[in-house]
C-alpha cells in the first residue's frame, strides 16, 4: 500500500515513537523511508540570536555590538545541525538493521511547509509525524506542525500521539 514514507523527527523523545511507527509500516509494506529533520527556530533547543545583536545595532551606547556574539550564535547553530544529523544517523542505522531501505535529509525552514514540500517532491505516499500536545491557546498563537501537515499534505498523514505512562 505505502511505497514511500516520509518520517519527520526532531530532538524530542517523542520522535522515537514516530520512528518506530514508521519503521513498522515500512517493514509491513516493503516501503522506503525518508527521515527528515527540519532545522527550525521553532524546535526546542534551537539557538536564538537576540535582536539587539544584529550587525549595526547598538545598545543605547552608540557603539556597534561585537561580531563575536554572531560568531558564537553561528557556532551554536552548527552544533545543533550536527546533533540533528546524529539523530538521523541513529534512526538510519536502526532501519538498515531491520532491512528497511532508508534515506536521511536535514533541511532549514518552517517545519510544516518543509515537511509538505519534501513529501511533494519526493512523491511520498505517507507522512508520519508526531504531535506535541500543546494547549489550544498555545496552538492558536504558535500554530501546530501536525495541524499544518494534515491540511496541506499532498498525501496521507499519520499523526503519532505521545504515549504517557501512568505514574501509579
Amino acid at each position: 500500500m505505502f511505497r514511500k514514507i516520509l518520517v519527520a523527527v526532531d530532538s524530542s523523545t517523542d520522535s522515537d515513537q514516530v520512528f518506530n511507527e514508521a519503521l513498522t509500516l515500512g517493514k509491513q509494506n516493503g516501503a522506503n523511508l525518508m527521515l527528515l529533520h527540519v532545522l527550525s527556530p521553532e524546535e526546542e533547543g534551537y539557538p536564538t540570536l537576540p535582536y539587539s545583536t544584529l550587525p549595526g545595532l547598538t545598545m543605547g551606547t552608540g557603539m556597534p555590538l561585537q561580531e563575536d556574539t554572531i560568531k558564537d550564535y553561528l557556532d551554536q547553530v552548527e552544533v545543533f545541525k550536527q546533533h540533528g544529523m546524529r539523530i538521523l544517523k541513529s534512526y538510519f542505522d536502526k532501519a538498515v538493521a531491520e532491512g528497511v531501505k532508508v534515506e536521511i535529509t536535514q533541511k532549514l525552514g518552517g517545519p510544516g511547509p518543509t515537511i509538505c514540500d519534501l513529501a511533494h517532491t519526493w512523491e511520498a505516499d505517507l507522512i508520519v509525524t508526531g504531535r506535541r500536545g500543546r494547549t489550544r491557546l498555545s496552538e492558536l498563537f504558535l500554530g501546530s506542525v501536525s495541524n499544518y501537515v494534515l491540511h496541506h499534505a499532498p498525501c496521507s498523514a499519520l499523526i503519532v500521539h505521545h504515549q504517557f505512562e501512568d505514574k501509579e
